[in-house]
């Protein structure tokens, strides 16, 4: 009875999950239901719930968090000023007169936008409305034109200062700046070898993607006036990273210049004014809300799941993982990317990577290394036909004339890259850090439970009466 309360639980939380309840709830719900069983079968007494405040507390007074209000915030308000449609039609000046430009000038104004809201949603809906009715009037592919939007959408998962690396570090207890270091060459390259497609693609057939510089509002620009435009978005992102990469500001303070800067960039333009700051506002609280309720329906489920020996049990399966780290890798990869399918971002960040991150940090795998990989992969869950969130957010913007099997179609070529690069990343550590891989064997790896935020160790089942 003992060894099934853990896989009992977690077989609980999905079929709860499966049958459409909240996830936030759901996880408070079947933490609080296996909670009262633990009591009752002896796993622990009631005294072992008492660190759930204390996890509360550590929470609310947690500083990284503190930046995801701040920085969804400004993302908001400067997608409602309208800052991303005057830097499309300035850059399409750049490459209007190119096979393929329009695609090209997506990507760029969606790495730039992703970088500002932090948000994966958010960044397809405002390049979707902007962009897509934009290449359809200049007679580009459906698929091609679909496919770029939602790849330069999902940019928002890696790109700094991006919300989801945010929430990676907290629930893999790495430091953010680090993280933020070593996500830079791998986006990089990822955005290249977006742009890199559409050349080969436009190459091979240039009728996918014809030239656009005559078409309606895209007329072609000087490269002054495209820097010009450039400049404002570029100058707030830059202003964030550079404050925390010298030390200047912690993320949350980063995300606090970053607020100051929309507002005045917003009242600058005379683009600010309360209606689409209170629609700014309602978005962010609305948003943030549903991420604290995640964190703390979380954070209750894996206290109760640690009570149960749930640790020792994931431990046990990956005690049979061959080729070591390596191995490890491989596995944990492939089940997030077979998770995606079925779970979002936030329910994979808060139900199985606290379940992994002791594994990996005691079989000795760099933890800024496995982030960023982590981060590319959970790329893939926005992409995932039929269930990619970007997908259905594309689906609800996209004109009648677009069909969702061409959407579907559209994002597999963006989608093959992400994996290829997930796979680039686990042969290559030396792009996100310059600590060799590990020699550890996992069969010889044992896990400590880490301390509480408050530095007390959590009861395991020996101290049970």
């Amino acid at each position: 009875m003992a060894d099934l309360m853990a896989p009992a639980m977690m077989a609980c939380l999905v079929v709860v999950l499966l049958a459409g309840f909240p996830v936030a709830f759901s996880l408070a719900a079947v933490g609080g239901l296996f909670g009262v069983l633990g009591i009752v079968t002896g796993h622990f007494n009631a005294t072992f719930l008492l660190a759930m405040p204390l996890r509360l507390l550590g929470t609310f007074y947690n500083d990284n968090l503190l930046a995801i209000p701040l920085l969804v915030f400004m993302g908001m308000i400067l997608e409602r000023t309208g800052l991303a449609e005057d830097l499309l039609l300035a850059l399409n000046g750049l490459f209007g007169r190119l096979p393929g430009g329009l695609a090209y000038t997506t990507l760029i104004v969606g790495a730039l936008l992703s970088a500002i809201t932090g948000f994966v949603s958010a960044s397809v809906v405002a390049i979707g409305l902007i962009s897509l009715p934009a290449m359809m009037r200049a007679g580009y592919d459906h698929r091609l034109a679909t496919g770029v939007v939602a790849a330069s959408g999902t940019l928002a998962q890696i790109l700094p200062p991006s919300i989801v690396l945010i929430v990676l570090a907290e629930q893999l207890e790495v430091s953010l700046l680090e993280i933020y270091r070593g996500v830079l060459l791998p986006s990089a390259l990822l955005v290249l070898s977006y742009a890199a497609y559409v050349a080969l693609a436009t190459w091979r057939n240039p009728g996918l993607a014809p030239p656009a510089a005559a078409f309606g509002r895209f007329q072609s620009v000087g490269p002054g006036r495209a820097a010009l435009a450039a400049l404002a978005p570029i100058a707030v992102v830059m202003a964030i990273l550079v404050a925390i990469f010298t030390g200047i500001a912690t993320p949350s303070e980063g995300g606090a210049i970053g607020v100051t800067a929309a507002l005045m960039l917003g009242l600058a333009r005379r683009r600010l004014n309360g209606r689409n700051l209170r629609e700014a506002l309602d978005s962010a609280g609305v948003l943030c809300s549903v991420v604290i309720f995640l964190l703390l329906g979380a954070s209750f489920f894996t206290l109760v799941f640690r009570g149960l020996d749930g640790h020792l049990w994931i431990e046990a399966m990956f005690r049979h993982v061959p080729a070591g780290p390596l191995g490890f890798l491989v596995f944990v990869n492939l089940a997030i990317f077979f998770l995606a399918f079925f779970l979002d971002f936030f329910e994979i960040a808060f139900i199985v990577l606290p379940l992994v991150a002791p594994i990996a940090r005691a079989a000795g795998i760099d933890m800024v290394w496995l982030t960023v990989l982590l981060a590319v992969n959970l790329q893939t869950s926005f992409m995932h036909p039929p269930f990619g969130i970007a997908l259905y957010n594309l689906r609800s913007v996209a004109p009648r004339a677009i069909t969702t099997a061409q959407i579907y179609l559209g994002a597999i070529p963006f989608l093959m890259i992400q994996i290829a690069m997930v796979a680039v990343l686990i042969l290559l550590p030396g792009l996100v850090t310059t600590a060799p891989p590990p020699e550890v064997n996992l069969e010889n790896v044992q896990i400590e439970l880490p301390p509480t935020e408050y530095g007390e160790s959590e009861p395991t089942e020996s101290e049970a009466p």
